[in-house]
């Protein structure tokens, strides 16, 4: 069975306190993007992982997709099943790739062996795979909270919206991002500015991520202000970085400006 896990970019990002645990509280909407990887499954004799593609450092061990098959192995002693991920989504980019390369898989071993596993099931295993695994369960916006993993739907669409992710040859890592921000609750909700209108945002839909990271890092502020003056109506960081988005109201190319990025530019649906 072959799936195509999306990535994702976030609409604002408030990080409100440091928990306990080490993780930091906050919300956030996530936004499902129609830029995939490729990711197959099909029974073998035993359990083998093969990646092509962007190259993925680290051991293959802790590969998430291996990760999310021995969390379900384990719990439903799944056979051994043969896995081939073909990366397009860039690491390191604040987009997600690797969290839904996690949740696809879960997705994919849920129906491949007949589990029956609902969406709440579904994401109480992503939920231990990664912060923002869950979301990927669900092919619709939700608003995150806690460390990303508590889901909600949320009455938002950009159907029709036109899409431009720009991703430098930079990788800023999460613990970097969180070092530079201040968490601080005393921030409108995220609800209430999402339900103001669009043309607004500009001025008051953030992610608090940037200050620090663009400081560090001036060309994603630079890639910013371009997709601004080549007629975005609202521009950001996705996550923690290192991309940065620009909605239009109609297609446009602006792969020239930024000819040594990563870019992808599509209809969202």
């Amino acid at each position: 069975m072959v799936t195509f896990p999306p990535c994702k970019i976030n609409l604002g990002l408030h990080v409100l306190s440091k928990r306990a645990d080490g993780y930091h509280n906050l919300e956030t909407c996530f936004y499902p993007v129609p830029w995939t990887d490729i990711l197959e499954i099909i029974p073998a004799t035993q359990t083998t992982f093969a990646q092509t593609g962007i190259p993925i450092p680290g051991a293959i061990d802790s590969n998430l997709c291996l990760r999310a098959y021995h969390l379900l192995e384990k719990a439903y002693d799944l056979p051994p099943v043969s896995i081939h991920l073909h990366k397009v989504i860039p690491l390191g980019a604040g987009l997600g790739g690797g969290s839904a390369n996690a949740a696809f898989t879960l997705r994919l071993l849920n129906d491949l062996f007949a589990l029956s596993l609902n969406s709440a099931q579904l994401q109480q295993f992503a939920s231990q795979l990664g912060s923002d695994c869950a979301f990927f369960i669900f092919d619709k916006p939700m608003l995150g909270s806690g460390r990303g993993e508590i889901l909600e739907p949320v009455a938002l669409s950009l159907t029709e919206t036109f899409l431009v992710l720009v991703k430098p040859d930079i990788h800023i890592s999460t613990a970097e991002a969180y070092a530079g921000v201040t968490p601080s609750s005393k921030q409108q909700a995220l609800t209430e500015i999402l339900s103001r209108p669009m043309d607004t945002w500009r001025q008051c839909l953030i992610n608090d991520f940037e200050a620090s990271v663009f400081k560090k890092n001036p060309q994603l502020e630079e890639i910013k202000n371009q997709l601004y003056q080549q007629g975005a109506w609202y521009a950001a960081m996705s996550g923690s970085g290192a991309t940065v988005f620009g909605l239009f109201n109609q297609p446009v190319d602006i792969s020239i400006e930024f000819p040594d990025c990563t870019y992808w530019g599509g209809v969202l649906t």
